[in-house]
């Protein structure tokens, strides 16, 4: 290795799959390579959709065994990012009192009514910022209260932290993420007590708060032993939201930007100074989750390539390039559907679930798989043009460009419709954004100066980037909305 260059380790966890990237960063430099992935599983079990968390465990465990090997056996230190919300419940040993409930359980139906009899939606988002989604953890806590499991709980860790406590022995609570619960006040950046204590919500279930870049323990002995690193090996806390990450790895050169992070969600909003809490901004379901160095995540969430996942597990692994190249040639705008519906929220039946949303506005019905990728794609890029627009109004915070970032990035119909649909270029960055973001956070955090700006010039530098420029007017895409509206 280079001198002046280390080698940190990225366990990034998407819902679909997860990885360990390793990430070499020198001081004019970044590399990222990836050591191992590993898919990403749910159960359905008879008490509901459970996360497969020790397997999980184990693949980072194999990940961090490859990263090593990539490394000569070392690394500089390790980071752990994640999806957000969900969590394992913990007893007073320590021990996990089974699998985490997975987002997309139904156990969460009408447990928002519950909450809102006692905290009014209204004053819940001017307390906390966050959108309403079914699956927020503090409805998902709710709706665990009269469970035999949560009366043994001595402790709730998130994802990224309770992967990080098996690391380390530590535990701790990141801020991003913890951002994501509907129990912090994002202008505080501390945990809204008042909001808690009202529904009767035990703060002291979670561990102590983490900043990204905070010391978060070092490998246990056991993990050095099965994995072959040479320790001491530091686990640095990161983003561990990893859209916090994802967005710290934006390669933006001024302010006046909005990005899309997209993979099976799509998030797509701006990086502001401070929250914007206003009764417009609650009916337009914006969020105000925290990110990198007292910086503000304001967006939306759009359902995301979970539409298109689903659909092609159901046409059993067709050829995904030559489906793209077909639906290319399918008429643009011919059928959209609201991405960031609910009704798509669960799993299955996806290609007829959409066919019946367009019958039902009256659209033409899409019957091939390029008719309804070509839906899905037009969809998601009308779903970020909206996005993108609205945040810019409620924010009062000029765009003059767009970056996206993650697994749509290799998707260059999409990127193209996104420019297309928003009227403004679009820059699509790194694919692997979360692990990147987390890296440079962990080289940050070890020796590598400079502040957001300065990691985001290097980024320029270093990552390839490309450019989609709009073609046309956005006239069509303003009467595809109003399509959507009248339904």
């Amino acid at each position: 290795m280079s001198a002046g260059v280390k080698a940190y380790a990225a366990v990034d966890l998407g819902a679909s799959s997860g990885r360990v990237m390793v990430g070499r960063v020198g001081p004019d430099s970044v590399e990222l390579t990836e050591a191992h992935r590993f898919p990403n599983r749910p159960v359905r079990l008879p008490e509901g959709l459970r996360w497969d968390i020790l397997a999980l465990y184990g693949g980072v465990l194999q990940g961090l065994r490859a990263a090593g090997a990539r490394s000569g056996g070392r690394l500089a230190s390790v980071g752990i990012d994640s999806w957000a919300v969900d969590y394992g419940l913990l007893d007073g040993e320590g021990t996990l009192l089974g699998n985490p409930a997975h987002y997309r359980d139904a156990r969460t139906e009408g447990v928002a009514e519950k909450v809102w009899a006692t905290v009014p939606a209204a004053e819940l988002y001017a307390a906390t910022g966050i959108q309403y989604a079914p699956f927020n953890t503090l409805y998902q806590l709710t709706a665990d209260r009269s469970t035999a499991r949560f009366a043994l709980a001595a402790r709730v860790l998130l994802v990224p932290d309770l992967l990080t406590y098996w690391l380390t022995g530590e535990q701790g609570t990141e801020l991003t993420n913890a951002s994501t619960t509907q129990l912090v006040d994002p202008r505080t950046r501390t945990w809204a007590h008042g909001i808690a204590d009202r529904l009767g919500i035990d703060l002291a279930l979670f561990a102590p708060l983490r900043q990204p870049g905070d010391p978060a323990g070092t490998l246990r002995p056991g993990v050095l032993a099965e994995t072959g690193l040479r320790g001491p090996v530091p686990v640095t806390t990161v983003g561990s939201h990893d859209t916090a990450s994802a967005v710290a790895a934006v390669p933006a050169t001024d302010e006046r930007f909005a990005y899309i992070c997209t993979g099976t969600w799509s998030l797509a909003g701006l990086e502001l100074s401070a929250p914007v809490l206003t009764e417009e901004s609650r009916a337009a379901n914006f969020t105000n989750e925290l990110g990198l160095d007292g910086t503000v995540r304001y967006l939306r969430n759009i359902m995301g390539l979970w539409l298109l996942q689903e659909c092609v597990r159901v046409w059993e692994e067709p050829d995904l390039g030559l489906l793209l190249r077909r639906a290319a040639a399918v008429p643009t705008l011919r059928s959209v559907v609201d991405a960031g519906d609910a009704a798509f929220l669960a799993p299955g039946r996806m290609p007829e679930r959409i066919a019946e949303a367009c019958r039902a506005s009256e659209q033409p019905v899409p019957v091939t798989p390029a008719e309804v990728t070509r839906c899905i794609l037009d969809s998601l890029a009308l779903a970020h043009r909206r996005a993108v627009l609205d945040a810019a109004r409620l924010a009062d915070h000029p765009v003059d460009v767009v970056y996206l970032v993650g697994g749509g990035t290799r998707n260059a119909l999409l990127c193209q419709l996104t420019a297309d649909a928003c009227g403004l270029p679009v820059v699509a960055g790194a694919t692997e954004a979360a692990a990147l973001g987390n890296v440079l956070v962990q080289a940050r955090a070890h020796g590598l100066a400079g502040d957001l700006p300065a990691l985001r010039r290097l980024l320029t530098r270093t990552q390839p980037l490309t450019r989609y420029t709009p073609r046309g007017d956005t006239g069509r895409w303003r009467a595809a909305e109003a399509r959507l509206a009248a339904r």
